[in-house]
Order: C-alpha cells, then sequence, then structure tokens
C-alpha cells in the first residue's frame, strides 16, 4: 500500500496537468536503450586501446544517463513556466559558461576547438547547457515582446544583439557547428514567437554572405571540408580522411549489416567512433534497414515534439517546445548528413546515441521540460 501511495505520488501529474504525451516519452527511452547498445558496441575497441577497459565509454555513458534520467524526471514534475522566472540568470549563466573556456586552467582544448571546461578532473562541454539555457531566456524575451516584434528596431535588432554575444564567444572556441544549432534555431523561435519572415530573411542572406567571405578569404579546416563534401578524393589520407573512412563504413553494412559487433572501421580507422562518427558504425553493423528504422525513431520523437509545441497553452511553453525539437532536429541532421558526406562535416554528437555526459544532461533535461509542456498541452491535440 505504502508502495502505491509512493508511486503515484512520483509519477501522477500535478494539480491541472493530465497524463503525458505517452507515444513521445516511450520513443525517448526506445532511443536511450538502443543508443546504449549501439555506443558500447562502437567504442568497445577503442575503450580497450585507451584505457585497457572495453566498457570504459559505455560505463561512462551509463552513468550520464542515470543522472540524466533523474534531471529528466525532476523537470517532468517541474511548471514549465518557473524557467521564466530565471530567464535573465540564463543568459547570464550562458556568456559566463562560454567564457569560462577560455580562462587557463580551466578551459581545456579538444582538437582544434577550445570548447571545454575541466574542474576537479571533470570536463564537460559548456555550449551543451548553452543550447538549453539560452532557449529559455529566448521565449521568456519573446512572450514579453509580443506585439512589439514587427518593427525592425523593436524586434531584429534587439534580437541580434542578444544572439550576437553567443554568437561572437561561440566564433572564438571555434565551434561553428554548434553555433549553427543555436543561431538556426533562435531564427525559427524567433518567427514562431512573431518575428517578420522579411527580417529573418536579410539576416539569413548576411550571414551566407559573411560565411562565404570567411571560407574563400581565410583557409581553414571549414573551407577543407568544403572541399570534402564536393570531393572527397581531395586529400583522401588527411582533410578528408574521416569521411572516407566513414563511407566505407556506412557501404560496407548493406541492407542488413555485419552484425551487431562486427564492425571492421571501428579498429582504428575511424576516428571519433563514440562520438560524431557513431552513425557509420551503426549502419555498417545494422545496415542500410535498420539504420532507417533508426532514423525514423528520431523523426517520430521530432514529429510528437511539434505535436506538442503546436499544442502548448501560451506563447512561452510553443516557443520553448519548438526550441527544443528543432534543436535536436537540427542536430541530428548535421551528425548524420556529414556523416554521409550530404553536407560538411560538423563533428556535432548524434543526440542520445553519441558519448557525452553533458550533451545527454542537457538533452534529457530539454525532454523533461517538454514532457511537462506535454501535460498542459490541449489534449485533443495529442491524440491525433
Amino acid at each position: 500500500m505504502r508502495f502505491s501511495l509512493l508511486k503515484k505520488k512520483l509519477f501522477s501529474p500535478n494539480t491541472g496537468e493530465h497524463e503525458p504525451d505517452r507515444s513521445f516519452v516511450t520513443a525517448i527511452f526506445t532511443l536511450l536503450c538502443f543508443g546504449l547498445v549501439l555506443l558500447f558496441s562502437a567504442s568497445s575497441v577503442v575503450s580497450y586501446a585507451r584505457y585497457g577497459n572495453t566498457y570504459y565509454y559505455f560505463t561512462h555513458q551509463l552513468i550520464a544517463v542515470g543522472i540524466g534520467l533523474v534531471a529528466f524526471f525532476i523537470a517532468s514534475k517541474i511548471n514549465y513556466r518557473v524557467w521564466k522566472r530565471y530567464a535573465f540568470f540564463f543568459l547570464i549563466f550562458s556568456i559566463v559558461l562560454l567564457t569560462l573556456v577560455f580562462i587557463p586552467g580551466i578551459g581545456a582544448d579538444y582538437g582544434t576547438a577550445k570548447s571545454w571546461i575541466n574542474v576537479f578532473g571533470y570536463s564537460f562541454q559548456p555550449a551543451e547547457l548553452v543550447k538549453l539555457s539560452f532557449l529559455i531566456y529566448l521565449a521568456t524575451w519573446l512572450e514579453a515582446k509580443k506585439g512589439d516584434l514587427g518593427s525592425f528596431s523593436g524586434g531584429i535588432v534587439p534580437f541580434l544583439s542578444i544572439l550576437g554575444i553567443i554568437s561572437v564567444l561561440m566564433l572564438a572556441q571555434p565551434d561553428l557547428g554548434t553555433l549553427f544549432i543555436i543561431a538556426f534555431t533562435s531564427m525559427l523561435v524567433f518567427f514562431v514567437g512573431g518575428g517578420k519572415v522579411r527580417h529573418i530573411f536579410l539576416v539569413v542572406v548576411f550571414a551566407g554572405l559573411l560565411l562565404f567571405v570567411m571560407l574563400n578569404i581565410k583557409s581553414s579546416y571549414q573551407s577543407d571540408r568544403f572541399k570534402c563534401l564536393k570531393d572527397p578524393s581531395y586529400s583522401a589520407q588527411d582533410k578528408c580522411y574521416q569521411i572516407n573512412q566513414s563511407l566505407i563504413a556506412v557501404g560496407s553494412g548493406g541492407w542488413f549489416g555485419r552484425g551487431l559487433g562486427q564492425s571492421r572501421q571501428k579498429f582504428m580507422y575511424l576516428p571519433e567512433v563514440w562520438g560524431d562518427s557513431i552513425f557509420p558504425i551503426a549502419a555498417e553493423e545494422i545496415g542500410f534497414v535498420f539504420s532507417s528504422l533508426l532514423i525514423l525513431l528520431f523523426l517520430f520523437i521530432f514529429y510528437r515534439g511539434l505535436i506538442i509545441a503546436r499544442a502548448a497553452p501560451d506563447l512561452y511553453g510553443r516557443t520553448l517546445a519548438t526550441g527544443i525539437i528543432v534543436w535536436l532536429a537540427v542536430q541530428t541532421f548535421l551528425n548524420i548528413g556529414g556523416m554521409i558526406n550530404l553536407i560538411p562535416m560538423t563533428g556535432v554528437p548524434l543526440p542520445f546515441v553519441s558519448a557525452g555526459g553533458s550533451a545527454i544532461l542537457s538533452a534529457l533535461i530539454a525532454m523533461g521540460i517538454l514532457t511537462n509542456i506535454s501535460k498542459q498541452a490541449k489534449i485533443s491535440y495529442l491524440k491525433r
């Protein structure tokens, strides 16, 4: 009897709420389980080679998922409107986090980017938390500015000023993949919040021209990635090595794959198999058919997320839910698209699948907030 009362208290909806979108929550948990299996298989060889422990990356991810699930549950129980009270704090928090990576002794390099913080031997990527914290601030700001976004000075200018601060800090790292996710998501949220299409169009054109100039004036690894997109044989053993090995892995999988655990590319041929290159290993082991099912699972989650956003009871909930789901959808597209040479490689992880404690934590908190929005959404929409 006591257990049933405790269960009811923990899992029952709060007053004024209904049951969450069960299909959405079920899909999230299914993807988490699938992701852990794929990560264990993909990372086992490099885990043993680096740490003498086949389970190193898997164990760390399992701990991160456990912490993330606690955070997911807490976020799903807290009324999503509560986060509005701390919107300005979240903006300051975002700026401070992105600034800390440049402080000697705290910031840490990874590859060509200075995008990590190392404290007491534990490292995390601030940009992963900024994706959510900045969204909370932006959704709050848009609700407060409702009806005053039509003018250039009252809408797009202050919006770009806020986004510009985050963008400059991201460019300084540099982390163009994450910057694109934050910028694209913010622009779409601005539109959903009432921003004018013509203003957004002008900003997109200006950003496109700026990117074109940067890639043509300055020779960098970003421009090399565009060259690899056009011709993977360009510098096949150096600049385009990762994309070539990725395409070999995807192509080797065929229709049904070599079998779970049977990848050959994970034997130190393909870099970052635990991170941004995990999808090619999955494609090699489970093949085109089951890789397609994985993509369909992602698409179902995004579809249900957009339904929740549409059914949200207020503008704040609608913009926040839209931002969360677009963030994850864009990141998924950038990861998988980059790995199959559909777009330039960006180095962003595959949500819920790639290893990364800060990434899984921020994603699960976001899913918890989205779950809470679904508890207060118009139930007639959720049943569609």
